[in-house]
């Protein structure tokens, strides 16, 4: 058995990044927290123009994720589909309708977070890597 590559979060978020893009997600934001918050370390933030293509924006997401290997701890808000969250611990997501995602404005809560979405990644990284539960590396401090 070979050894299995383990995904940052930095990576995770790209490859959330990635999906969400892959399904047309609207105006789709990354934010780091790594320096404002222990919780997590990024949060993929996404607008889905209608229920069924939030839906479909969050199982894109997962879909991505469990072929790596990395299983969510918590998803609300599927079946309302006006604000999906996925919990992946060192990343949170959430997709929503466009009147909660501007009622919400969870960005502004973290201002000054760099809102610059990590780079795209790479067809190796998309393909050549998979998580191993309880040995994740956290980058920054």
């Amino acid at each position: 058995m070979s050894p299995k590559a383990i995904l940052t979060s930095e990576k995770k978020a790209k490859l959330a990044l990635s999906a969400a893009e892959d399904k047309k997600a609207v105006n789709p934001v990354v934010l780091d927290v790594r320096d404002r918050t222990i919780m997590t370390d990024f949060f993929l933030i996404a607008t889905g123009t209608s229920d069924v293509h939030i839906k479909a924006i969050a199982d894109n997401i997962i879909e991505k994720f469990t072929d790596k290997g990395i299983k969510n701890k918590r998803v609300e808000g599927y079946e309302e589909a006006v604000w999906v969250l996925l919990d992946y611990g060192d990343v949170i997501i959430h997709i929503f309708a466009p009147r909660e995602r501007e009622y919400y404005n969870l960005e502004s809560f973290w201002t000054g977070a760099e809102s610059n979405s990590p780079p795209q990644l790479s067809p190796e990284e998309r393909q050549g890597e998979t998580y191993v539960p309880g040995t994740e590396l956290r980058t920054g401090t």
